[in-house]
């Protein structure tokens, strides 16, 4: 992948359209988690530092393509001044006169609040190209959305990606681009249905596959295992057993849970026991993976040189069934210390796991772009990210 970053670009006295996501949490009024935010920080800082005028160009919510008050962007504007240590310009209706006046970072109002966005119209494309003179994408979460302002705008203005977006796209290319091998994959998560397109391509890029949480069941109905109660798509065991065949012709090593952690009742500190995966009781649930598996795990990260992870090994939201995909996340995060292991993980439950296991900042790099990450695993094209593979003209 070739791609300028800002170091590429002139950007002095340039006006410097940039990409940013910060669709952030509000509640009554103001942001409570400023994480997005703090993140395009560096960006914004450089292109100042640079003679640049950032014009940020950020979606707020899902208007639709109507004005919705309560979506504005205006909510920001105290966090994002406060990141950057100063004042920034807020402009609902832009236009190229007040744009050059400006002495500072501008935030333009909600892309979304126009139909025209979401639709990837041409004539929006034009319109937000004749406000600027480069194009910078620093919103690598909004990069699988084809719109005005991801993909249309930067075919028409020389291009560029942001410090944010630069490092995301570095980090996944050590992680399935080139990466060094052994490469292990941990998906995790409650459906199979769900996470087809993404084991497929695993499949042909990865050494090994560590499937967790509920769509493990669905593994083991295939093979025959009795779940009991367990969330289990059975409907999905050909499609399971196809996918464990594929696996098997592409020397792809799935690795499955060995004991399993059971309950009656899916609830926080419900009466639990450990027990081999062929022998859960009819009238219980899988919950979590047991203590076998996680040593499977651990020695699987310790010959490991890169791991990739997208989900949880169990419902982790309630204990004590998040054991496993604690005690997996810290042992990822040990070996990444000793510096043997490059770790990269994305998706918000993936997220929630390793920051509830205190060890989100032990990871080599953690993707907070969601769907994004998700179809760059499943080896989908991004569109933001496409269009800063070539320069207009």
């Amino acid at each position: 992948m070739t791609w300028n970053t800002l170091d590429d670009m002139d950007l002095a006295g340039k006006i410097v359209l940039t990409r940013v996501d910060i669709n952030v949490p509000v509640e009554d009024g103001k942001v409570t988690d400023t994480t997005r935010i703090d993140r395009i920080v560096p960006t914004i800082k450089d292109i100042l530092a640079a003679g640049g005028t950032p014009v940020m160009l950020a979606h707020f919510g899902r208007p639709k393509g109507q004005f919705v008050p309560e979506m504005s962007l205006r909510v920001t504007l105290p966090a994002l001044e406060a990141a950057l240590g100063q004042s920034v310009t807020f402009i609902e209706r832009p236009d190229r006169a007040t744009l050059e006046a400006a002495t500072g970072p501008v935030l333009i109002e909600n892309t979304r609040f126009s139909a025209m966005e979401e639709a990837n119209d041409p004539k929006m494309a034009g319109f937000l190209a004749s406000l600027g003179d480069i194009y910078c994408n620093d919103a690598f979460s909004a990069a699988h959305r084809a719109h005005a302002s991801t993909e249309g705008v930067a075919k028409l203005l020389p291009n560029c990606a942001g410090r944010l977006m630069a490092e995301e796209l570095g980090a996944l290319e050590k992680a399935l681009g080139n990466p060094q091998r052994p490469v292990v994959a941990v998906v995790g998560g409650a459906k199979v249905s769900t996470k087809l397109d993404l084991l497929g391509n695993l499949i042909d890029k990865v050494d090994t596959i560590i499937i967790g949480g509920g769509m493990a069941n669905t593994f083991l109905a295939a093979q025959g295992v009795q779940v009991g109660t367990s969330l289990c798509e059975h409907d999905l065991g050909d499609t399971a057993r196809d996918i464990m065949d594929k696996a098997a012709t592409a020397n792809c090593t799935l690795i499955l849970p060995s004991d399993i952690v059971v309950a009656a009742e899916f609830k926080a500190g419900a009466a639990n026991e450990i027990c081999d995966v062929d022998a859960c009781p009819a009238d219980k649930m899988i919950l979590d993976a047991g203590p076998k598996t996680v040593e499977t795990i651990h020695a699987m990260f310790n010959t490991a040189k890169t791991v990739i992870w997208n989900g949880p090994l169990g419902a982790f939201e309630i204990e004590p069934f998040d054991k496993a995909t604690v005690a997996a996340a810290r042992a990822a995060a040990e070996v990444t210390r000793a510096g043997t292991l490059i770790s990269v993980a994305g998706g918000g439950d993936t997220v929630a796991a390793l920051n509830h296991a205190g060890v989100a900042d032990q990871f080599t790099y953690i993707s907070t772009a969601g769907g994004a990450f998700l179809e760059w695993m499943e080896g989908k094209t991004l569109p933001g990210v496409a269009a800063l593979m070539q320069q207009p003209g």
